[in-house]
């Protein structure tokens, strides 16, 4: 029995907050049994601004002060990127708000600031102002009880947010399998000068690493930021145009071949993660991208979010449709 499906899976099908589901997987009936405690991850199939600033709604009640909305805004001409018509309302209804995003470390056109408020502007995200929280630097946040760092450095404007709201587009990853919400804050709020470095593992390592050290590297920075914003932080992952490449191959992204899915939001950001890898598993077309997830540990992304006690990896998957 394979990994994913010692993991209770709730199918969409019929799917309620209290409900116990059977479904299949490999060929094997496996009836999920209903835990004390599960997260609640919220979905919709339908893939618009009405429909994710309801899911968000589910999830805002700790949202408050000034707010961080973390997006991946792509490379130049990304066929993949998030809907901007579809972010733009969905940010005019959160107060005080502002996207945020940082310069890579791989280099190319948002390797700096200069070039990175180009793309930007490249890309149609013109209808709000965008932080890019290392134009000034970084400072270090904390990890408590990581694998193997002690401190992450993110760019500096991180700190003057109160709140995160986690914007993502789940899809595949070259290095990292998938990426989610912990892609999204992991790497991308990591400052490119230093924080990126870290998280790839340069500094530990000496080079850039693969494989299942990489994962415990991203779980250890989405604990610091975590930690850091505590109940302040909700996460929506937008499973769209799921590429087994990230948005930051630009136009050199495959074409995806698996079908879109929804939406899901959670407060909790193993939850949501592990719901969104689950669909991709059960989806009669996910076969690339659950082979991209495999051949690249991907999945320990999620035990090692579990291991350092960042979410549950039992949930419910509500419908709001």
């Amino acid at each position: 029995m394979s990994e994913i499906s010692r993991r209770n899976f709730v199918k969409l099908a019929g799917v309620t907050a209290a409900g116990v589901a059977l479904y299949n997987f490999g060929g094997e009936n496996v009836t999920a049994q209903p835990a004390a405690e599960k997260s609640k991850v919220y979905f919709t199939k339908n893939i618009d601004a009405e429909h994710l600033i309801q899911l968000y709604q589910k999830i805002n009640s700790e949202i408050c002060g000034k707010v961080a909305i973390k997006l991946h805004s792509g490379e130049p001409h990304g066929p993949n990127i998030l809907p901007r018509d579809m972010v733009q309302k969905f940010q005019a209804q959160i107060p005080n708000s502002t996207i945020i995003e940082a310069n890579t470390a791989y280099g190319g056109a948002r390797a700096n600031t200069a070039s990175h408020k180009k793309t930007l502007q490249t890309n149609g995200w013109t209808f709000s102002q965008v932080d890019i929280i290392d134009e000034e630097g970084d400072i270090n946040f904390p990890v408590n009880g990581g694998f193997h760092l002690k401190e992450v450095a993110v760019g500096s404007h991180l700190a003057n947010y109160d709140s995160l709201v986690v914007l993502t587009h789940f899809k595949g990853h070259a290095m990292g399998g998938f990426g989610g919400s912990l892609k999204n804050i992991a790497i991308g709020c990591a400052s490119g000068k230093k924080g990126k470095l870290q998280v790839h593992g340069v500094p530990k390592f000496g080079k850039w690493i693969l494989g299942e050290p990489l994962m415990e590297l991203m779980a250890d920075s989405g604990k610091a930021i975590c930690d850091h914003f505590g109940k302040k932080i909700v996460f929506l992952n937008v499973m769209r145009r799921m590429s087994v490449d990230c948005d930051c191959a630009g136009t050199s992204a495959a074409e995806p071949t698996i079908a879109d899915i929804g939406m899901v939001a959670s407060t909790d950001i193993l939850a949501i993660d592990q719901a969104c890898v689950d669909m991709v598993f059960a989806a009669p077309d996910g076969k690339d991208l659950v082979e991209r997830i495999k051949s690249r540990s991907g999945l320990r992304q999620l035990t090692a979010m579990k291991e350092l006690h960042m979410g549950n990896n039992q949930y419910d998957l509500i419908s709001i449709d």
